[in-house]
């Protein structure tokens, strides 16, 4: 057996076990998540320009405030899990292929293991302050707005995005000056059909921070059952592959125990919901995603791979712009998932031609980053 044939081996039994360990775990998760009630207190009814969401209460009043949140709990702790456990069994001497096992390296996993649970940690303080920000101790409540007196609605907008830009900004720095990364790679740049890589010096330190934030914005679709979970399966999966391919087998293996865990979220977020991903699962995600993509140098496809989010995103910019300036909305409601919804799309066709169309992107930004 090839060295390269065992890490395939290690990488998809590890997903499988991941994916199982999760399934068994989830359950009680659920209970638990029920137990205390982890679900917002009122449904959101406003937008971010402050007007009414008339169309987002209509379909989503009843399941925002009887659905838990923290599923997201479910994917990075799984994740953690059997990282640890594959590193205590590398301890073990006999049989010998047990010495392999281990995937968290300092090289490769050390950077996007921390990350995801670094983000997936403010992700969880934003969640319980969403559920209980009238209710918890002075030291918990005095970080939601107003104090002991505001009721939910988690950290403010602008604490979230100084805490992801905190992330970005630790990430840029350690990639700059710890790692020396001062290059981007281009693919199929002209006549060069391999790519060429721009030195960007300093500037990688801003562009890092600047990518955190834009994925972190991605996040905004996490809001119908399922939708979440099947686009970073397909995005994880895509920066498997390409790790794999440039020899880094540990972050292929830890991308791919990623995607077990989503699969595994999945089987009880597909609708009908019995949890939703909330910001641990989301803010976990995407500040890891950025990680993965600048150690495996892919930063310039990630809009590619990662389109979905980028057409979310974009959704929203459209629909403010066009408020704005033309005094008129283009969509119904935004994300642009919910303006389908509005269009009579049942939420479950919604969310699997969302699926397809982040599979090919993520496809197709692989296969552009294979020929670099």
């Amino acid at each position: 057996m090839t060295l390269f044939t065992f890490n395939i081996i290690r990488m998809l039994g590890f997903t499988a076990l991941t994916a199982t360990l999760a399934l068994l775990a989830a359950p009680f998760l659920i209970v638990y998540l029920n137990k205390v009630k982890f679900w917002k207190k009122t449904a959101r009814t406003k937008t971010i320009t402050g007007a009414e969401a008339t169309v987002f209460h209509s379909l989503h009043q009843q399941r925002e405030t009887t659905v838990p949140r923290g599923g997201g709990l479910l994917i990075w702790v799984s994740v953690l899990f059997v990282t640890l456990v594959a590193l205590l069994l590398s301890y073990i001497h006999q049989p010998w292929w047990l010495q392999l096992v281990n995937f968290l390296s300092r090289k490769e996993t050390w950077l996007p293991l921390f990350t995801l649970v670094v983000g997936s940690l403010v992700g969880l303080t934003d969640d319980i302050l969403t559920v209980y920000g009238g209710t918890l101790s002075v030291p918990f409540a005095t970080l939601s707005r107003g104090g002991g007196k505001y009721i939910g609605g988690g950290m403010s907008f602008w604490r979230r995005l100084t805490a992801v830009a905190l992330i970005g900004l630790v990430g840029g720095l350690w990639f700059y000056y710890k790692l020396g990364y001062v290059t981007m790679h281009i693919p199929l740049f002209f006549n060069f059909p391999q790519g060429i890589d721009v030195y960007i010096g300093i500037l990688y330190i801003p562009l890092f921070v600047v990518v955190m934030l834009a994925s972190w914005a991605g996040g905004v679709i996490d809001g119908i059952d399922g939708l979440a979970g099947g686009t970073f399966s397909s995005i994880f999966g895509a920066f498997a592959i390409i790790a794999l391919s440039q020899g880094k087998a540990d972050m292929a293996t830890f991308c791919a125990i990623i995607c077990g865990a989503l699969f595994a979220f999945l089987w009880f977020n597909i609708p009908p919901a019995k949890f939703y991903m909330g910001e641990t699962g989301v803010l976990g995600l995407t500040s890891t995603m950025t990680v993965v993509a600048f150690l495996t140098d892919s930063v310039i496809v990630l809009p590619i791979i990662a389109g979905l989010l980028v057409v979310e995103v974009g959704s929203i910019v459209i629909q403010l712009l066009s408020k704005r300036y033309l005094k008129k909305k283009i969509w119904q409601s935004t994300p642009i998932h919910h303006h389908f919804e509005a269009q009579g799309w049942p939420a479950a066709q919604v969310t699997m031609r969302f699926w397809v169309i982040g599979i090919v992107l993520a496809a197709l930004g692989t296969a552009l980053r294979l020929i670099g």
